[in-house]
């Protein structure tokens, strides 16, 4: 029987553990895993400037070649234990698809699965970055006049980047496409976003995506619930779209994160 992690970072992130890629591996094996897919956040566009104060939401252009080398490493040495996949968690950032598509182009022939996600949302000529920390989201609910307006923009962006053109190499899974219930018992919304969600299910299932059915949330003390919940779960395995359990893990005793409270695993 396959049991897969679809979306795990490595010491590559800036803003991760410095757990070793091999020990991922391991704890990975142990726990009964058969198929894994490393995902770390690709490099940002080149003209974009990282919103967060750190600015250390992604490798940079300089790691891709030690990532990817010490990948095929980990495939050769757990040939027959495991499969490991290279993969990318790539943000899209409306405005910037070119330098999008540029860095798929030169990396995807070595990418055998990736990511595409939503984290930076552009409001009056300033970028945030949605789930950096309740702090910012509090902001963005200030420049957007509300919380539900946040909500619409980043559901408007996710269905943007399904109908992107990132070239042949653009990811075929969709990441954590409920992101903006990160902090949704600090900041509830006012209306149901059921409509806004299965449009996007629509998009997905008319252009052969999957979802990425994200444990992180559930451990997110202001979420408690999967990206996306498991309503929507039901509602995409009911309309024949692939789900890929993604820890989204950034230390090794991340892995498996929420997994137990996900039915639909």
């Amino acid at each position: 029987m396959i049991k897969r992690d679809g979306h795990i970072h490595t010491p590559f992130c800036p803003h991760g553990s410095k757990d070793t890629m091999e020990e991922y591996v391991e704890r990975l094996i142990a726990l009964g895993y058969t198929h894994i897919t490393f995902t770390e956040h690709a490099p940002l566009p080149r003209d974009f400037i990282d919103p967060v104060p750190e600015r250390d939401s992604a490798m940079q252009f300089g790691q891709m070649d030690d990532y990817l080398k010490e990948i095929d490493r980990l495939k050769r040495k757990y040939d027959g234990r495991i499969v490991i996949l290279a993969g990318l968690e790539v943000d899209y950032i409306e405005g910037y698809e070119a330098g999008t598509k540029e860095l798929l182009t030169k990396y995807g022939p070595s990418l055998d699965d990736s990511i595409l996600s939503v984290h930076f949302l552009k409001k009056d000529g300033a970028w945030y970055c949605l789930d950096y920390s309740d702090e910012t989201f509090g902001r963005m609910t200030e420049a957007y006049g509300g919380v539900d307006p946040v909500h619409e923009d980043y559901y408007r962006a996710v269905l943007s980047s399904i109908h992107s053109d990132l070239g042949p190499y653009k990811p075929k899974r969709i990441g954590h496409m409920t992101l903006a219930n990160k902090f949704q018992k600090l900041y509830p919304t006012t209306r149901s976003f059921s409509r806004d969600i299965s449009t996007i299910l629509d998009a997905i299932l008319a252009n052969g995506l999957e979802v990425d059915y994200n444990g992180a949330g559930v451990i997110k003390p202001h979420c408690g619930e999967s990206y996306p919940p498991e309503p929507v779960i039901r509602k995409a395995y009911g309309m024949g779209i692939p789900v890929v359990y993604g820890s989204d893990a950034h230390t090794v005793s991340g892995l498996d994160q929420g997994r137990t409270r996900m039915t639909f695993l």
